[in-house]
């Protein structure tokens, strides 16, 4: 497969808002590297910050970098210790682990230590956001379905959703979505396949939850005017959710949430706080309802590709129906303003373009 000299990239070379399209050699791989041909890469809202160099930023990523954690790509070139075969297509797991670490040795790879970040310019200044990407091969997964690009570079955020709906246990259970964005709907579609009895939605724009109802979700909840604890008690005939997952990222929801879960019930946080968690309710009250909190990050290596990339197969999750912008990179800054402005749900783009 031919490769060109050179590339087009995003890349934040400094540490100033937004980036800089242009042309980069492409890179040569060594050692265990593989040369990919990026297909596909879409934007997650955690980019936010990283566009505009946010003090969240300053702690999570590091410069120079080429921004874009969630793509899929096509093997091009191996250097002398990688041997993927020429053409497989990949999905790349972003989260590069130490291998040492006590999490590390305990199979727990997605908390590493000494955790690096691809797209985030920790441990690699390599991203999605280039036509060419260079990725060691322990970090790529080699697809063995029939998956379009665009479903291989939504296995990364529909894996972070497998991760919080697996750790709920959701199986015969009423779960409660709050946050209608791409995690928290492919979160309400993965309850309902995972063998949720009833599947509720929660969000405060409208056509979010007809997304979610398109989705197959069962209630759903416009919080911005109806009171969300009068309806989930009401659903539970005053027991309380069984599940909450919580997608959000907003504190006064997390706050408030335990006020209508019941006791013995089960919290998964997968949205990043915006502001400072303090609960509605005295802790004693929690603990007195043996609640479960759990809290995401990431995939688990390899476990969360491999069921994802067989729930993508059997078409019992459709990816694409959270896919609302479709963009060429050379037009990443209409991209990103589409994403600030609150209209899309997800964007992706086509760095060939």
């Amino acid at each position: 497969m031919e490769v060109p000299k050179t590339m087009k990239v995003l890349i934040k070379n400094h540490e100033m808002e937004s980036y800089e399209y242009t042309d980069m050699d492409v890179p040569e791989p060594e050692g265990d590297e593989v040369l990919i041909k990026v297909d596909a890469v879409s934007i997650c809202g955690s980019d936010i910050p990283l566009y505009k160099w946010s003090p969240m930023a300053r702690v999570i990523a590091t410069v120079p970098f080429i921004p874009g954690h969630e793509a899929a790509g096509t093997v091009v070139k191996c250097g002398p210790e990688a041997d993927l075969e020429i053409g497989s297509r990949v999905g790349v797991e972003n989260h590069f682990n130490c291998g040492d670490c006590f999490q590390c040795r305990q199979d727990q790879r997605e908390i590493c230590q000494h955790m690096g970040q691809y797209g985030h310019g920790r441990k690699t200044k390599h991203g999605g956001c280039s036509e060419y990407s260079i990725v060691p091969q322990k970090y790529l997964f080699k697809i063995t379905k029939d998956l379009s690009a665009e479903e291989i570079t939504m296995m990364e955020p529909l894996g972070v959703a497998h991760n919080g709906v697996e750790r709920l246990r959701v199986e015969g259970e009423d779960v409660l979505v709050v946050g209608c964005g791409p995690i928290g709907l492919l979160a309400q579609r993965l309850a309902k396949v995972m063998g949720a009895k009833r599947v509720i939605g929660a969000d405060i724009e409208d056509w979010k939850l007809q997304l979610a109802k398109d989705m197959g979700t069962d209630v759903v909840i416009n919080t911005r005017n109806q009171d969300i604890k009068q309806v989930i008690m009401e659903l539970t005939d005053w027991t309380g959710i069984g599940r909450i997952c919580e997608c959000s990222g907003v504190a006064a929801m997390v706050n408030s949430c335990f006020s209508y879960l019941r006791k013995g019930g089960r919290v998964v946080l997968i949205g990043l706080p915006k502001q400072p968690l303090t609960f509605e309710h005295p802790l004693p009250d929690i603990m007195f309802k043996c609640v479960t909190i759990k809290t995401v990050h990431g995939r688990r290596m390899y476990h969360t590709w491999e069921a994802v990339e067989a729930l993508l197969a059997s078409h019992q999750v459709d990816v694409t129906k959270v896919i609302s912008h479709r963009f060429p990179m050379s037009n990443f800054r209409e991209a990103f303003e589409v994403l600030f402005n609150g209209t899309a749900c997800k964007i992706v783009m086509d760095p060939s373009k």
